[in-house]
């Protein structure tokens, strides 16, 4: 079983919250504590975080694909976040989503799936300009992680997971089933 590991408790002993503004948050972000708003578009974020963070929407700006699930994840998020020069994350996630908002957010999924394999020349094009910032295998890893083929689990299971902890305020068990997405 996965737990829910609460991230944004451990970001709210460093801020409140961020100043990223959830009405601003681009619309690939995956559902959890933590999302890129208006973020910078320095390319710092996957430099720091490049299992979590990923480029995109109009201005090439930074979100989340990926929620961090562990202290050492946490922190390189933390990192990412704290190099972001005009302040574009949050981590009141938790606070807004609400279950019909995680399932509105999967059932689009194919569109998320459609917009990476449109883009796909773009991120080629940026990592030959860019090359340590491996943008094409960020979306490569975007889409397995979104389609169930990653070493890292599944989006799926995470939101499974995530629906849980929205609806009961704990981790789940090994004896808790978890909700249908």
């Amino acid at each position: 079983m996965t737990l829910y590991f609460d991230a944004a408790a451990v970001l709210l002993q460093v801020s409140p919250s961020g100043n990223g503004r959830w009405e601003d948050r681009l619309w690939l972000n995956v559902p959890g504590p933590v999302y890129g708003a208006e973020t910078d578009n320095c390319a710092t974020g996957r430099l720091h975080a490049p299992r979590h963070i990923h480029y995109g929407g109009p201005y090439f700006t930074e979100y989340v694909y990926r929620q961090p699930r562990t202290p050492q994840e946490v922190k390189e998020v933390l990192t990412a976040i704290e190099e972001d020069p005009v302040d574009g994350y949050a981590w009141d996630g938790d606070q807004r989503w609400t279950p019909e908002l995680v399932r509105q957010w999967w059932r689009d999924r194919e569109r998320v799936l459609e917009y990476l394999s449109d883009q796909m020349h773009e991120w080629e094009r940026y990592d030959r300009s860019i090359p340590n910032q491996r943008a094409v295998e960020g979306a490569l890893d975007f889409a397995a992680y979104l389609t169930g083929g990653t070493d890292a689990g599944s989006l799926e299971r995470d939101l499974q997971v995530y629906l849980y902890w929205l609806q009961e305020h704990r981790s789940p068990t090994p004896a808790d089933r978890l909700p249908e997405l």
